[in-house]
């Protein structure tokens, strides 16, 4: 089968759609991967079909417009800012769109667009929709993450607020969403966004640990969680000498932010030096933040792009924002976490490790002056590094990809057949 997989974002939004493609290329589909420029040479270097599609931003372009998300607070508010980024391109991506999915069997895309839903049915493909996080994963069980839950209510009541309150959500993401791109989709013949939540498709892969992580609970069948789906860029042996030589026989702390972006890193980086003992030595990979470690500070390493789990090797603890890549990086690699949340679903994934005991949050805000007296608090109490070692051995006997291919030939071959019961819908949620 030909399919299409589509996403746009940072490498933590590619990465794992690049694990996926690579088990269906071995599985014997033929994958075409359509996304924007900056991460062609990611996607060809993995042995993935690249297809450019707008908007044809450069690195540069992406990490402003990271560094915009991070001014915002609301979820609703980043969501929309992330399709005004996009709005001016949108119909550009619509036809380049229209253009790879010619002879496709399938489209498989970020749940964060969910106009590619709309696109597949223009041109009558089966859609499946993939979560790098569980908080969308609706429930009757459950309220949104961040909404109170009222425990200590009669069930009768918990159940219809959390009913109500993911209806809310549905249509506060809806309106959100369609008040920014409706007039570009109306000039394409595309409905409106709709079921942000409840319905983003029939299928919906959630890329993250069913042993870890999926709720002890029913859950509408058409959320499949596979195991996380990793993809990791090449070792470098050159990192490689200069960690070994920088930290000794000894691991050291590892800071990781990602595609976070800070408007005044060299004040940020001041900060922690000023507050990081000298005796001690830490490792920072740079990533799009912005932060230059000065000469003088001899006891800080500093490090280029380079595979997590080749970084977290050396890792004592890791320091990190809770992106869904990176947690999966960290429980990977067995290592505890400290957690720095700066935007989206990335305080919900820093509740998930303190949930399973391998790790504590830090607030963005007083991380430089804070990260000392957090490190020692995972240093002084030995369960964090116990439970990070018992999450990893739970996380070796899943294969995420695996599980996802399956899940995705098992739904094609119903779409294709149409024979028995169809993928029911449990009455609210």
């Amino acid at each position: 089968m030909v399919i299409v997989i589509t996403t746009h974002g940072s490498t933590g939004d590619i990465y794992p759609l690049i694990g996926l493609s690579r088990e269906l290329l071995n599985a014997g589909h033929e994958v075409r991967f359509a996304t924007s420029k900056p991460f062609k040479n990611d996607v060809e270097s993995a042995g993935v079909p690249f297809y450019q599609i707008p908007p044809n931003w450069d690195k540069t372009e992406l990490a402003d417009w990271m560094g915009r998300l991070q001014h915002l607070k609301s979820p609703v508010r980043q969501l929309q800012e992330l399709y005004k980024a996009a709005s001016p391109h949108l119909e550009a991506i619509i036809e380049e769109m229209g253009k790879v999915l010619q002879g496709a069997d399938c489209v498989i895309s970020s749940y964060l667009f969910p106009i590619n839903k709309a696109i597949a049915d223009k041109h009558s493909l089966p859609y499946i929709s993939y979560a790098f996080a569980h908080n969308s994963v609706p429930s009757r069980y459950y309220a949104p993450h961040g909404l109170p839950r009222l425990r200590g209510f009669p069930d009768w009541i918990q159940m219809r607020w959390n009913i109500l309150t993911w209806k809310i959500a549905n249509f506060a993401v809806d309106a959100a969403v369609n008040k920014t791109i409706l007039r570009h989709l109306k000039r394409k013949g595309l409905p409106p966004i709709k079921d942000f939540f409840s319905k983003p498709a029939e299928l919906v892969l959630v890329a993250v640990s069913p042993k870890l992580m999926r709720p002890k609970i029913e859950l509408n069948p058409r959320f499949q969680f596979t195991g996380y789906c990793r993809w990791q860029s090449p070792r470098s042996q050159e990192a490689e000498e200069k960690i070994k030589a920088f930290r000794g026989d000894s691991l050291v702390p590892v800071i990781s932010f990602g595609s976070m972006v800070y408007d005044k890193p060299d004040e940020v980086i001041d900060r922690l030096i000023k507050n990081w003992p000298k005796e001690r030595k830490l490792i920072i990979q740079t990533g799009w933040s912005g932060f230059t470690v000065p000469g003088s500070a001899s006891h800080i390493l500093q490090v280029d792009p380079m595979s997590h789990d080749q970084l977290f090797a050396h890792a004592s603890v890791v320091i990190h924002h809770g992106g869904a890549g990176t947690t999966a990086s960290v429980l990977h690699a067995g290592k505890p976490h400290i957690v720095v949340p700066h935007i989206g679903d990335q305080d919900f994934f820093s509740a998930e490790v303190v949930r399973i005991g391998c790790g504590i949050k830090c607030r963005k805000t007083t991380w430089p002056e804070k990260l000392l007296s957090k490190v020692e608090k995972i240093e002084s109490n030995p369960k964090y590094t116990t439970n990070a070692r018992k999450q990893l051995e739970i996380l070796k006997t899943e294969n995420g990809p695996k599980e996802a291919v399956h899940q995705i030939e098992l739904y094609l071959k119903w779409k294709k057949s149409q024979i028995g019961e169809p993928l029911r819908d449990l009455e609210d949620f």
